[in-house]
């Protein structure tokens, strides 16, 4: 018998919706089409999309170290809520996640508390390169993390030596935070007390294109793979452009969907984030990105923080925003209104992921693949609110906002763990498994 059949659901297969059926055993799709064998469940998707199970990758679930902003469990149900079904989580905790025992300890604390699948990246340091040389069949490991800028936490590689000793020892994609730590250091005279409207004048143009060039370099010199992480400057996707191949790179919901100076306005400290927000002359440029198909990612950057510490004055409040919950109903109001189409987003969120890290068995609805799911209403009108955010900060961006197109349900290997907007069944994600 069956475990479950999706029935009567547009099915995103092959670059194409179609009507069809697919049943699930074990974990895994055996069939696509008509079967009349029996299932233990039904889910009957009549006038919903059925798109391959989503992924972000760029969350900070904040564990171990400040468990009181967030944890894998809660991050784990902000993802699922929002119809995610798998997050790569960033290193950058207390203690950071840069050498083998730090990264067990890890898999360790997510085993059997995490709604979602997941994999974790191993940070780079300036001197754990024999550790970065070998991680090719690390367990849960989806990449590097290289910080070249100071952002929130303490791992921080900047001289340029050291980059290049990161690279040069790289088995895995390096995905970086690019900003120049010299440049920022040289900025922080133009910091304004109490102003958050100086943050992208701190955090220039300049800081993020000097960075992104000189990491590409050292990237193309050892033909290694770079992951470029949430890119906001039109220079920057103008110099990308010119560079794929081995190297990728990423925007976020956010730098896609408010601009300065009026999120600063309107938001105050709770639009400040790292690279930050910058003016509408960028966010067209990231839109050129995205309907020409030139980035290859949208991750949330998911990075909660406290109401109490983001209240605290420019610039003593810390950087970041959650996202993980919203980034598909802003994405998905975003195709209803046009900026992008279903499949462009599709291979954002699904497709390229798996093809630049090598994820096996995901981002695809094909028989023998992993049965994960986000089920869409593209008709379904939300409010985003603080109040029903799973993240334990308890507050977004967005809130207040109103966006057409919303996941309904969230499967993982065939287990509904999300249906209109509760959560359902245990913790049960497993690791994500890798080819590269």
């Amino acid at each position: 018998m069956l475990d479950l059949i999706i029935k009567n659901g547009q099915c995103h297969i092959d670059g194409r919706l179609k009507n069809i059926d697919i049943a699930i055993k074990g974990g895994k799709i055996v069939k696509i089409g008509e079967t009349l064998e029996e299932a233990k469940n039904v889910y009957d998707a009549k006038e919903l999309l059925v798109l391959p199970g989503c992924i972000d990758t760029q969350t900070h679930f904040r564990e171990p170290g400040s468990t009181d902003t967030e944890d894998l469990h809660s991050g784990g149900r902000a993802a699922v809520a929002g119809g995610i079904t798998a997050v790569f989580e960033m290193p950058n905790t207390n203690p950071p996640t840069s050498t083998k025992k730090e990264f067990q300890k890890k898999l360790d604390l997510a085993k059997n508390r995490m709604y979602c699948n997941y994999a974790f990246y191993f940070g780079a340091t300036a001197d754990n390169a024999n550790e970065l040389a070998d991680l090719k069949n690390l367990e849960g490991c989806c990449g590097i993390k290289l910080f070249v800028g100071s952002s929130t936490g303490n791992l921080l590689v900047a001289d340029e030596k050291d980059i290049d000793i990161v690279f040069q020892n790289s088995s895995k994609v390096v995905a970086v935070h690019s900003e120049d730590e010299q440049i920022l250091n040289i900025n922080k005279k133009l910091i304004k007390k109490g102003d958050v409207h100086s943050h992208p004048i701190w955090r220039s143009e300049e800081c993020a294109i000097s960075s992104t060039r000189r990491i590409v370099k050292i990237a193309e010199r050892y033909n290694k793979k770079a992951h470029v992480l949430h890119i906001t400057t039109k220079q920057e996707i103008d110099f990308l452009s010119q560079h794929k191949g081995n190297i990728t790179f990423e925007i976020t919901p956010q730098h896609l969907t408010i601009y300065a100076p009026d999120c600063y306005d309107k938001l105050g400290t709770y639009a400040q984030m790292n690279p930050p927000i910058r003016d509408k002359s960028h966010y067209e440029r990231l839109w050129y990105a995205v309907k020409n198909n030139l980035n290859d990612t949208i991750g949330s950057d998911h990075a909660p923080h406290l109401k109490k510490n983001k209240d605290l004055e420019y610039p003593n409040s810390p950087s970041g925003m959650p996202g993980v919950q919203t980034l598909m109903p802003v994405m998905l109001n975003h195709v209803n209104e046009g900026r992008l189409s279903l499949n462009q987003l599709i291979s954002l969120v699904c497709e390229n992921p798996v093809k630049i890290f090598g994820i096996k068995n995901k981002g695809f609805i094909k028989e023998g693949f992993d049965a994960d799911f986000t089920i869409v209403d593209m008709n379904k009108k939300i409010t985003i609110l603080d109040k029903n955010m799973q993240s334990k900060c308890g507050w977004s961006p967005f809130n207040g906002f109103e966006f057409k197109g919303t996941p309904v349900s969230t499967i993982i290997a065939g287990k509904v763990k999300m249906q209109d907007g509760k959560i359902l069944g245990d913790p049960d994600g497993n690791p994500l498994k890798f080819d590269i």
